[in-house]
């Protein structure tokens, strides 16, 4: 019999000891990069990849490289001296070390064994979904609600993001955040994350208690970067193209991919430069931000490249209009389109996952679990004092 194999490092290492061999599961586990490079580098670089046995493809912007994982990071050593940009670049895209931990102000949420669960808070009526709640007592209730029903992070948004809205005033916004996450701070261990982008509700909503930015503007602006490291929180770093407002008008990649994770990348850098905690850093596609219904279904289909940024990987799909296209379903009918999205994350290697139903998703992410990460989950929470 010949089959095969999925080249995950975990199936290698399995396979390895069925058959009876040892061997670092890195010397056989397939790996295919894409490196972007000059036309005056990339003979250089092929010629180097082909003498370690790599095969390669050379293009007018790069190469596509394809081999072992091994014989990948052994090309990196040879472009240390002359090409270390790109050498650091495949010893990232190729690490295997995902994050054990998600630390932020203080509290800790272990990642790995189960997929974290993200609730969402909006108190904007103008909210796509329908769900805003400006009242800050009965945003307190429904918050409780989504606890009870297994959220691990509650995301508080002061303000739509929906396509096509405009900014409120930040006086609104900032009321909002601090009146609903000072009354929730007393009630909860549980990580509060401020979905913001502006700077003045920022600090509000940290000086009130959250531990958590949720900034969908991809840390444009570096006094929401002097803020987060400033109060050791942690922040969710999005892509969107363009803003709220007009980043559904015609939106355009020539590689959508390629593109948003070199945004990722070169945000995370920013991040930890300026002195934010890379164990508090998350990443976000954006899902729906800025991106044609062909963008989001092949950002699932990818989703796992994404892992090699070394950060969580967070993903917002919930009841979004792309699930709406494909089904034909109205915001109120996506919960089984919003289901199989979260399936299929936690499958692409998401960490977390934001939901509007908290308590459906966390039956979802527990048997998504169970067949991916090998194992039987506890749905109590992962914060630790």
């Amino acid at each position: 019999m010949v089959r095969e194999l999925l080249g995950e490092a975990s199936v290698v290492r399995r396979e390895l000891e069925r058959v009876g061999a040892e061997g670092d599961a890195d010397a056989v586990r397939p790996v295919l990069l894409q490196i972007t490079v000059s036309d005056a580098d990339a003979p250089a670089m092929a010629a180097t990849g082909s003498r370690l046995g790599l095969s390669l493809v050379q293009g007018s912007t790069g190469l596509l490289v394809s081999g072992s994982a091994a014989a990948c990071l052994r090309l990196a050593a040879e472009l240390d001296t002359c090409y270390p940009q790109p050498a650091v670049s495949i010893r990232r895209a190729l690490s295997t070390r995902r994050p054990s931990y998600l630390t932020v102000r203080g509290k800790r949420l272990s990642l790995g064994s189960r997929t974290l669960i993200m609730g969402i808070l909006n108190l904007d009526p103008d909210s796509f979904s329908g769900d805003g709640v400006p009242e800050t007592e009965d945003a307190v209730t429904r918050a409780q609600g989504l606890l009870k029903a297994g959220a691990d992070i509650l995301d508080v948004g002061g303000m739509s993001t929906r396509p096509g809205s405009e900014p409120i005033p930040e006086e609104v916004e900032t009321a909002r955040l601090s009146a609903v996450i000072r009354t929730l701070r007393p009630l909860t261990d549980a990580p509060i994350s401020a979905d913001t982008y502006r700077p003045t509700p920022v600090r509000a909503a940290l000086e009130a208690g959250a531990d958590i930015i949720n900034d969908v503007s991809g840390l444009r602006d570096e006094a929401l970067v002097a803020a987060v490291r400033e109060y050791g929180a942690g922040v969710v770093v999005m892509h969107m193209q363009g803003t709220p407002f007009t980043m559904q008008e015609s939106p355009s990649y020539e590689d959508v991919v390629g593109e948003i994770y070199s945004y990722l990348a070169a945000a995370v850098d920013t991040a930890k430069e300026s002195g934010v905690a890379p164990e508090g850093i998350i990443v976000d596609p954006g899902i729906g931000f800025g991106k044609t219904l062909d963008h989001n279904l092949e950002l699932l289909h990818r989703l796992r490249e994404f892992t090699g940024l070394g950060q969580p990987l967070l993903v917002g799909t919930s009841r979004k209009g792309f699930i709406g296209r494909v089904t034909g379903r109205e915001v109120s009918d996506r919960l089984t389109g919003t289901a199989a999205t979260v399936a299929l994350s936690i499958a692409g290697g998401a960490d977390i996952v934001r939901v509007h139903d908290v308590g459906e998703m966390t039956a979802v992410t527990r048997m998504s679990d169970a067949i991916v990460r090998g194992a039987s989950t506890s749905l109590t929470s992962s914060v630790s004092p």
